[in-house]
């Protein structure tokens, strides 16, 4: 029975030894608390903009008429405050339930690469919130973090074209169905026979811990090898894209004060398909989230708590800069 066991412990360990030496190491680098100027001042804009979308928008959905308009409207704005003297509108049709012949829109800057005009980097957040929640960090973080990546590389491009899209819908009930804004944008981009060489979605950027235990994990496996302090953003993809987001993540390090955990994950486990990088894998297209791992550290995650006061914008600002080394170095026209 011994020799049964063991046979058992170790048919189903291989595997899991397989896939934990195959996954990046642990970063065991620390945030530090200080920023210097440039820093301070992209935290502060950071703050400003998720305020705007959380407190004076606030819940922004199909479900609360014209708030998804007003968004929709105020995005656009701020990219051409940024300096984008075109931003495209991608308008569709929704096709289910009740939303049935309703529209929304997904907002779209470009910088195109100053080496290859054609290969195209997509960076992209969602700007819906859930019923009943502002949205601060899910997702109002996310679409600060945009508009300070676009404003960055409008002003440095890469050397390859970047996308920097706000998708309509990516809540309930549009969640992982064809009437996400995302799902539309990437079924457009195929279509198109688009050279879209990545997707990089970005979902909840704004909550951070530093207490012993607030991190959890979808399965218990996955706690024992993986911090469970809170202080840290992810990395999260399929095994198909595993070099991608291994690449990013190494980037990212490179160009960041926090630190930063990658995995790949088989897409059964909860969490790993649930943002917009599930449209493009639908498509064909290679894909990865960054995200604080919202329901798994923030207990504020689609609630009416889910407000500013919140988030660590710090920290936000120093995501933002390590997120910038990061699609520099997929932009690199090789």
């Amino acid at each position: 029975m011994a020799i049964v066991v063991g046979s058992v412990v170790i048919v189903l360990g291989l595997p899991f030894l397989f896939w934990r030496l195959m996954m990046p190491e642990n970063d065991d680098q620390k945030f530090m608390g200080y920023l210097n100027a440039d820093q301070k001042a992209l935290a502060e804009q950071l703050e400003s903009d998720v305020r705007y979308l959380s407190e004076t928008i606030g819940e922004r959905n199909m479900h609360r008429t014209g708030t998804m308009d007003i968004t929709a409207a105020w995005i656009e704005s701020r990219f051409g405050e940024i300096g984008f003297d075109r931003i495209d509108r991608q308008t569709y049709t929704l096709q289910r339930s009740v939303y049935h012949g309703r529209e929304a829109d997904n907002l779209i800057a470009e910088v195109a690469g100053i080496k290859d005009t054609k290969k195209v980097l997509i960076v992209g957040a969602h700007y819906d919130t859930v019923p009943n929640s502002s949205g601060a960090n899910d997702n109002s973080s996310a679409v600060a973090a945009l508009l300070a990546l676009a404003r960055h590389f409008m002003d440095q491009p890469a050397d390859i074209t970047l996308r920097f899209v706000a998708f309509a819908n990516e809540e309930p009930p549009f969640f992982r169905t064809s009437d996400m804004g995302s799902y539309a944008y990437a079924k457009s981009l195929k279509n198109q026979n688009e050279y879209i060489i990545a997707m990089l979605s970005m979902d909840g950027l704004g909550y951070f811990s530093d207490e012993p235990g607030s991190q959890y994990y979808p399965l218990p496996g996955i706690g024992l090898l993986y911090p469970d302090t809170a202080n840290f953003i992810a990395f999260v993809t399929r095994f198909k894209d595993y070099r991608l987001m291994n690449k990013a993540l190494k980037a990212f390090r490179n160009s960041a004060d926090i630190p930063a955990e990658g995995v790949a994950l088989p897409g059964f486990i909860p969490g790993v398909t649930w943002s917009d990088h599930w449209s493009f894998w639908q498509h064909g297209f290679p894909a990865f989230l960054v995200t604080d791992t919202l329901p798994f550290r923030d207990p504020n995650y689609h609630t009416p708590r889910d407000t500013p006061d919140k988030l660590d914008f710090e920290r936000m600002a120093l995501v933002v800069e390590g997120l910038a080394g990061a699609i520099r170095h997929l932009g690199e026209n090789k």
